[in-house]
């Protein structure tokens, strides 16, 4: 062995400097993988090889992103992908990263648009197309619309659609801007943090167009829950993803705007996370 090559760290070595920088054991042995070009869930292969040591080009990139990870970059970014409903999406700092709460938002679009044929759903403020792609890959006839106001946030989804092959039809608009109507469901996760959040200094590494809406936060909300019901078929669906403690507000907006059924349902944490309400069969917009 060379003394370059008896210098070099073990896996296990690196891993174990990882966690002195304060990374989680699981952060540190995906960026590991990432840095040594293996898939991201080969962490078996991690525990079988923890005495080989690094080359100084896997080292030297492991060093890297354990640094921006520590600095608070999302794991997201460094490795460029993040599983959402089961879909493997390549994600960067363009879009939000997909939280797995979203998959409540979902789960519940899907329950709604269950009893009909072909169904019409529009996700608004697609990001990197997680809602929409998620939707069209659990409903192959359903026609699934994503919009986004940010050319950006588009290129990110349409690219994931390619790879996917899942035909979503996206378009750049802001929110219901120019959308058909008579959607079955229309669903969103909008910004929703207050502009003076301090949960906003954390997340410095993600859009903030895409978090934040006014004092309150509920900006954005209002505007879909106003603007929504000219596009929903009779008996269509509002379905919004908000914040820890905004689901009171956001089912007073939508029963004052004349919805029916409104409920929320809670995310893996039992918080309720998404609020909505279904248009009456005989009520104009």
């Amino acid at each position: 062995m060379t003394g370059e090559a008896a210098m070099a760290p073990t896996l296990a070595q690196a891993l174990a400097g990882a966690g002195a920088l304060g990374l989680e054991r699981l952060d540190a042995q995906m960026l590991l993988l990432h840095a040594l070009g293996r898939a991201p869930h080969d962490r078996a292969w991690l525990l079988i090889h923890d005495d080989d040591r690094l080359g100084p080009d896997a080292a030297g990139r492991y060093r890297a992103l354990c640094t921006r990870r520590a600095a608070g970059e999302p794991l997201a970014y460094l490795v460029g992908e993040k599983e959402f409903h089961g879909l493997a999406l390549q994600v960067d700092a363009r879009v939000l990263v997909p939280r797995p709460d979203t998959e409540t938002l979902v789960e519940w679009a899907l329950e709604v648009l269950a009893p009909r044929r072909t169904p019409r759903v529009i996700d608004l403020g697609t990001g990197s197309g997680a809602i929409a792609l998620a939707l069209q890959q659990a409903r192959p006839d359903a026609q699934v619309e994503a919009s986004d106001a940010s050319p950006d946030a588009l290129a990110v989804a349409q690219a994931n659609a390619r790879r996917l092959g899942l035909a979503v039809r996206f378009r750049q608009a802001n929110w219901l801007d120019g959308a058909a109507t008579g959607y079955d469901a229309v669903v969103s996760n909008p910004p929703y943090i207050a502009e003076g959040d301090t949960h906003l200094a954390a997340l410095r590494h993600e859009p903030l167009g895409a978090l934040a809406s006014g004092v309150d936060g509920l900006d954005d909300l209002r505007h879909l829950v106003r603007h929504a019901p000219a596009h929903l078929a009779p008996g269509g669906w509002l379905l919004l993803e908000h914040g820890h403690e905004q689901a009171e507000a956001v089912c007073a907006l939508l029963r004052a705007r004349g919805f029916g059924e409104v409920q929320s349902r809670p995310d893996l944490a039992g918080i309720a996370r998404c609020s909505g309400g279904r248009w009456p069969e005989e009520a104009a917009p």
